[in-house]
């Protein structure tokens, strides 16, 4: 199993994970637990979202890079973690019980 697997099968096992997306740089789908259809809006919605993040949080200090990004609503948490060349995205029910 590679390295990239077992970091999703280890996500996965989470209370509440619902989905777990990675993206290139470029907001291509490289792997995905969700459907192609939530694969590609969550794609690249988030993508935009992640770009303007960084963008604003160096505009605010040149020297500083974004390095997670957390969004939580009534429904859903979706965690970001931005790398240089992809997006590691979790989907997740913080209200599951397992």
């Amino acid at each position: 199993m590679s390295e990239v697997e077992e970091t999703i099968r280890r996500l996965k096992s989470h209370r509440g994970v619902e989905g777990i997306l990675i993206v290139n740089s470029e907001g291509q789908i490289l792997k995905s637990t969700l459907t192609a259809e939530e694969s590609a809006e969550h794609a690249a919605l988030l993508s935009q979202l992640a770009s303007k993040a960084r963008s604003i949080v160096r505009t605010l200090d040149a020297s500083n890079d974004l390095s997670f990004l957390r969004i939580r609503s009534k429904k859903n948490e979706i965690l970001v973690a931005p790398d240089k060349d992809f997006l590691l995205i979790v989907i997740q029910n913080p209200h599951a019980e397992k």
